[in-house]
């Protein structure tokens, strides 16, 4: 890594036991560590500066986890987010992968394992970021009245922009540039979400359903976005 640019990671978490712990290994990396011990002041760094990655607790005074989360991904904010927390509870990872979290761990966890993750994050980002420069030949993609700009990230329907959240848009981008190719559930997790989420595939309805929503001329008949019945979904190649 020390031939390229240094990784920026804002971990925000409210146990100084956990941060350290998580510092002396990142650092070993050689990750430019930011740290917040509080929700307020971590959301606001968030905000203030550019991170590859935010590792965010999701029990914190001030503000949790969930919030800050859902608030990022509202402003469009597309920086990967890790959760951390001490709950195991199905629905607080749901909550998390729904709210736009990339990736989720709970505590007590392995530190290699945790690794591994960042890695796996940075890694996926990167990727991403270069099949966007490669994907110059083919910006845009335009299926009637619906056009989506590959390269700004941007969508819109007669001319109006439609605001996705940075996962919907990535589903959206997905299924749009592979025509009638239909997609299960648990290969839409890994390539949208970058990780395999076992027992999680309802996350992907979730977010099929709120892209209808905000894309769709009418949710009970769609014209972009089909349900490939046993399967998963794909995007209506006659669109």
């Amino acid at each position: 890594m020390k031939n390229q640019k240094m990784k920026k990671i804002l971990i925000i978490e409210d146990d100084p036991d956990i941060v350290s712990l998580l510092e002396i290994h990142l650092k070993d990396h050689e990750y430019a560590l930011s740290t917040a011990f509080e929700g307020k002041k971590g959301l606001e760094m968030a905000r203030a500066e550019r991170f590859d990655l935010v590792i965010l607790d999701l029990n914190l005074p001030g503000m949790d986890g969930l919030e800050i989360c859902r608030t990022l991904r509202v402003e469009q904010k597309s920086t990967p987010i890790m959760m951390l927390t001490a709950r195991s509870e199905e629905i607080d990872k749901v909550l998390g992968l729904e709210m736009g979290a990339d990736d989720y761990m709970t505590k007590p966890f392995s530190v290699r394992e945790f690794l591994a993750r960042v890695k796996s994050i940075l890694r996926r980002t990167e990727v991403l970021k270069s099949s966007e420069e490669e994907s110059k030949i083919k910006q845009k993609l335009q299926f009637g009245d619906l056009v989506i700009d590959l390269e700004k990230r941007a969508v819109n329907i007669k001319e109006e922009r439609i605001d996705l959240s940075p996962k919907e848009f990535e589903l959206l981008s997905l299924l749009a540039s592979h025509p009638g190719k239909s997609f299960d559930r648990s290969r839409i997790l890994n390539l949208v979400w970058g990780y395999d989420f076992d027992g999680y595939e309802h996350t992907v309805n979730s977010h099929i359903n709120r892209l209808r929503r905000k894309i769709e001329p009418d949710m009970n008949q769609p014209s972009y976005i089909l349900t490939s019945w046993g399967i998963g979904y794909r995007f209506n190649e006659n669109a």
